[in-house]
């Protein structure tokens, strides 16, 4: 599956737009893709890097990443939970499309990098999903934003999760890869046990081609647009500032330093950016926490839905759905919620007439199903996101807060449910506004 084939669907649905005229990678693109999102935009002239067409907010629409998947939204969480316990094997492809073009004297400059805003350390790219490679524990693929330093030099930001365990363990070759399908990018968003390759779970979502780099060494998707080889190295530089998924600065870091030792691409490549904080970064940083805690509260009772809220940045606010059995399973959720995913602030559990794709239900349910001296879990002092303004990015300490808007099981239900006009189902006001 190639990007190509999802920009032909969604061309024919009309989901694609398109910019034409010449735009700069310095703010223009991405105010562009600001003011469009959640639409995903393919610009076909860069200013600043002819012979590259650039496509930005892929991932932005739930719709989209589902239908790309051929399920519904509802089974987003399920899908992916389901492919991350159960996954399988890619196809692996000699001549792949993605090394038309080799480039063994690369100048990064010449790349549709991005400034996003006044105070960005540098170009950036965000959208590349780099692969590693341990002996023992196989293939990894993760997002980490990158830094143009010079023309062969880049400077990565690496959590202390996989890729830097990897790094620890020695393995210092890795394959950037730009330009992917939502199931390749979605699958490397996730982040679960050591030896469970993201390029699996890839394949389990939906089949994926992939072909070895030009040095033998690791596996990249045969598909995909374009492919920066490299190593890490021991050199360290400042990364940053840069805006995070809160749409706040994050600070300046010392971190590695990547050397590209060669480029390979499709002919006519189309390069690929992800607006930070936009909603692209937010659901591909989302979409796989919803499916661990999923799984987590799944455990206590039956679930209807997960959503990291909008509101919250996708990333510190939760809205689940249950069929609760006992009036106790609201705080156990909640409860198990914290604990699958470790940045979580706020967590609102309701009950499973509330649709959370809506947030006026949300907060209706909250308005009408809810006493805070009753209903409210405060839990002060624990660890959060260091991506939260308001908490200490350095200890990342923080007061995290659940809340039961379920109607206790015990109350005359009848009270808490909206009313409804018969017949307002059927009617069609088409039939009546001219």
């Amino acid at each position: 599956m190639s990007l190509r084939e999802v920009l032909k669907r969604l061309d024919k649905s009309g989901d694609l737009l398109h910019v034409k005229r010449p735009v700069s990678t310095r703010f223009e693109i991405p105010a562009i893709l600001k003011k469009l999102d959640p639409r995903p935009v393919l610009f076909h002239e860069v200013k600043e890097a002819p012979g590259f067409e650039l496509l930005g907010n892929l991932c932005a629409d739930r719709r989209i990443i589902a239908g790309c998947l051929g399920i519904s939204e509802k089974d987003l969480p399920r899908k992916l939970l389901e492919a991350i316990e159960n996954p399988r094997r890619g196809e692996v492809v000699e001549n792949p499309p993605c090394q038309e073009v080799v480039i063994d004297d690369p100048d990064l400059r010449k790349l549709p990098l991005l400034v996003f805003g006044e105070r960005d350390g540098g170009p950036y790219l965000t959208a590349g999903i780099v692969i590693a490679y341990d002996r023992e524990y196989g293939f990894n693929a993760s997002y980490h934003r990158l830094m143009l330093l010079d023309e062969r030099r880049l400077v990565a930001r690496i959590l202390p999760r996989h890729l830097d365990e990897f790094i620890k363990r020695g393995a210092r070759k890795i394959a950037i890869t730009i330009g992917n399908h939502p199931a390749f990018m979605l699958a490397s968003a996730v982040s679960w046990k050591m030896g469970i390759s993201e390029l699996d779970i890839a394949s389990a979502l939906k089949p994926i081609r992939y072909a070895k780099t030009i040095d033998g060494e690791l596996l990249i998707p045969a598909d995909c647009e374009v492919v920066l080889e490299g190593r890490v190295t021991d050199e360290l530089a400042d990364e940053g500032p840069f805006i995070d998924v809160t749409g706040t600065y994050d600070i300046v870091r010392r971190q590695r330093v990547v050397e590209v030792e060669r480029i390979t691409m499709r002919r006519d490549p189309i390069f690929q950016q992800i607006l930070p904080a936009g909603s692209e970064h937010r659901l591909l940083m989302s979409l796989p926490r919803e499916a661990v805690i999923y799984m987590e509260i799944s455990k206590i009772c039956e679930v209807v839905d997960v959503r990291l809220t909008p509101g919250g940045c996708n990333w510190l606010h939760c809205a689940i759905s249950i069929r609760k059995r006992s009036d106790d399973d609201p705080r156990r959720v909640i409860e198990a919620a914290f604990k699958a995913h470790r940045s979580l602030k706020h967590v609102v559990v309701v009950d499973e007439d509330v649709d959370l794709s809506n947030p006026v239900e949300v907060e209706w349910a909250i308005a009408t199903r809810s006493q805070l001296d009753r209903d409210l879990v405060l839990k002060p002092g624990e660890y959060g996101s260091s991506l939260d303004p308001s908490a200490d990015q350095v200890t990342r300490k923080t007061c995290k807060a659940g809340l039961d808007a379920t109607i206790p099981l015990k109350a005359d239900r009848g009270k808490f449910l909206k009313a409804k006009i018969p017949g307002e189902d059927e009617i069609d006001v088409r039939d009546y506004v001219g």
